[in-house]
């Protein structure tokens, strides 16, 4: 496996270092980290990793395809829970109260819909998706200079309502190298409060390369590591994971 440090990316993308355009910060950064066409080859990415709640660390897999299937497994004192789970058409979770599997309700798995178009990566191929992209910027992420792009997609429905989707993104201006993202949350206990990504420690995976450090909470509350022990991509999976189990019914 090869490491991609940021000075590594900062020479590979030297002649984007004074992009000025969203385009260009966006076609820099997927060109250091391997390119438009292995990007493109990537079929599925398994990740698998721990957090840490509490003292007790709970190992997790994630798992999200091409198509837009996904699924997020924890382990918790040998119990397995499936935490948004998306076969392409129903979105379901374990509850880890009853251990039981619940299925979404319509407007959250409408809302999932949407966003299964965005492997690998919300960027990739954006206008596509019909999505916009704008510089906003710069600001600077734990001490590094960094462009701000926003990027606004399809608007999600949230309590019968539409809400614009936005998500902020933050590269380093030298390197064009991914620092950070950040988006609103728009529903629950935290509404209104910023949800923030921070991202380096880039290895290469089937010639892409891929943060394994990845850290995120509440901006300006709480930041956890996400510990991860791997990242593969293109392996196989087993089909059955992503499909509502019949005994729980409807």
């Amino acid at each position: 496996m090869k490491k991609l440090t940021l000075f590594a990316i900062g020479l590979l993308v030297a002649g984007f270092a004074t992009a000025q355009t969203a385009d260009e910060i966006v076609d820099g950064y997927f060109e250091a980290t391997g390119g438009y066409d292995a990007w493109d080859n990537i079929q599925n990415l398994r990740i698998t990793a721990k957090v840490n709640q509490g003292g007790l660390e709970i190992p997790l897999v994630v798992v999200n395809m091409k198509d837009g299937r996904q699924f997020t497994k924890f382990t918790v004192q040998g119990n397995d829970f499936m935490q948004g789970v998306f076969d392409g058409e129903t979105l379901w979770s374990t509850n880890f109260q009853s251990t039981k599997a619940e299925k979404a309700d319509a407007e959250s798995t409408a809302n999932q819909k949407l966003e299964a178009n965005d492997f690998p990566s919300d960027l990739f191929n954006y206008k596509d998706k019909g999505y916009t992209l704008e510089l906003e910027g710069e600001e600077t992420i734990e001490g590094t200079e960094a462009h701000k792009l926003k990027l606004t997609k399809e608007p999600i429905t949230v309590d019968g309502e539409e809400v614009e989707d936005v998500v902020y993104f933050f590269f380093d201006k030298e390197s064009n190298v991914l620092l950070a993202q950040e988006e609103s949350i728009v529903q629950g206990p935290q509404k209104g409060a910023i949800a923030q990504t921070v991202f380096s420690d880039y290895d290469e995976v089937e010639g892409v390369y891929f943060p394994f450090s990845i850290t995120q909470g509440i901006k300006g509350v709480g930041m956890q590591p996400l510990i991860i022990d791997s990242i593969e991509a293109n392996v196989e999976i087993d089909e059955t994971m992503f499909a509502f189990p019949e005994e729980a019914g409807e």
